[in-house]
């Protein structure tokens, strides 16, 4: 059985939206849950891997795709 999955559609807004968008989705997910992120903003792929790091979980995937950015993210256990 794997793990949930919530995905965070955040195209369209620009920065600091994404960021923050994230960072309240990634604090109600519990350990091992996972967290897709599509984004437009350029940005984005600067600030939430940083905010990854910051908050001690994994950003197991990240590329772009027709001018979405992806970012998969694992929620670590605190």
């Amino acid at each position: 059985m794997s793990e949930p999955v919530k995905e965070l559609d955040l195209k369209g807004l620009k920065c600091p939206l994404p960021v923050l968008h994230t960072r309240r989705a990634l604090i109600r997910l519990g350990a091992g849950e996972r967290l897709i992120v599509l984004c437009t903003d350029p940005l984005a792929a600067i600030d939430i891997p940083h905010l990854v790091r910051e908050l001690g979980d994994a950003l197991e995937e990240s590329h772009k795709q027709d001018g979405v950015i992806v970012f998969r993210i694992l929620r670590r256990a605190r």
